[in-house]
Parts: structure tokens; sequence; C-alpha cells
């Protein structure tokens, strides 16, 4: 019985991995061109962004040669509660340097979350706009230096998500203020 078990684990383990192509990166990313301030345009929803509209990422580097993270977003509208969330980043493909990992902290207790995959599949030429996700496809956003991004482009990478296997369905455009 356990031998079925066991089996029937990597079978079914391995039809999950077969899904979906292995998802690639881009080839390169100039991490010091990558750092400041990157608006979300769209994301497939997360626990962690119930609510968040106007969410905007900074991205710092840190003394320790890692990347410093600091999320914001409003709750409910553009002008609602301020929500931010503090964490780090690291490297770990150096080669490439678009497969990293990130860490959030519960902010009262200084407890550091699991770290999880920050994949840049897609990157405008001036870094201008970019897409992350992961190999489960279970995280994807859009950012992009500006608040608003051309609908052509808009389209353009939803198409993209779709091909490497997101459930483009669930994705959610993020409001902004333009005003604010």
């Amino acid at each position: 019985m356990k031998r079925i078990f066991i089996l029937l684990l990597l079978v079914s383990n391995n039809f999950v991995f077969a899904k979906h192509p292995p998802l690639e990166t881009v080839d390169y990313v100039d991490l010091d061109r990558y750092l400041g301030q990157w608006f979300e345009i769209a994301r497939l929803p997360q626990r962690f962004q119930k609510g968040c509209t106007a969410t905007r990422a900074i991205y710092s580097m840190r003394n320790d040669g890692g990347i410093k993270v600091l999320n914001s977003c409003h709750l409910e509208s553009p002008t609602g509660k301020l929500k931010e969330a503090e964490g780090r980043a690291w490297v770990k493909n150096k080669v490439t340097n678009a497969k990293l990992k990130v860490q959030f902290f519960l902010k009262r207790f200084k407890i550091p979350f699991l770290a999880g995959d920050y994949w840049i599949l897609d990157l405008g030429y001036d870094y201008e706009y970019a897409v992350i996700g992961d190999p489960s496809r279970k995280y994807f956003w859009i950012l992009s230096r500006t608040k608003f991004i051309d609908n052509e482009l808009y389209d353009e990478l939803i198409a993209k998500a779709k091909s490497w296997g997101f459930d483009v369905s669930k994705i959610i455009k993020t409001q902004h203020s333009k005003d604010l």
C-alpha cells in the first residue's frame, strides 16, 4: 500500500509540474537600473493585498548587498488608509539577476515570513515596465514606472501571461488616482 501511495504521489507531482512548460525569465537585469519606484498596474489576487489600490513598490540597495523592499497601498480607494510592508530581496541567480527571493516581516514582531520567488519574466527596454511571476503561476504582477500604461502594451503583456500559463481571467487591474 505504501508503494502505491508513493507512486501516486510521484505521478501526481510530475503531472503538476508538466501542466506548464518551465517558466523563462529575461536574459539579464541590471539591478542598478531596476531599483527605484514601481507602480503596480495589475496582479493576481493575494490575501496579503486584499483591498489594496494605488499600490507601489520602492526598491533600494541595502548595506549587506541585498535589496530593501518597501511596498505600500491604500485600502479600498486611492485615498484610503495607507498600508505598508517592509521586506528584503536577494538575487538567487547572479548570472541573470532575474530570479530573486523576497521576504516580508510581521512589522509588529519583526518575524519573517517565508521567502517567495520573484522572477522577472519580461522587462521593457528602458526598464519602463516589468512583469513578475513565479513558477507555480500563483503570483503575478505587472509593474510600471508610471501609474498607467498604454492599453496596447497591457493587452500584449496579458497575452504573454496567458501563454506562460497564468490564469489571466483572475487578473485585477490596479486602481490609481490621476491626482496623487
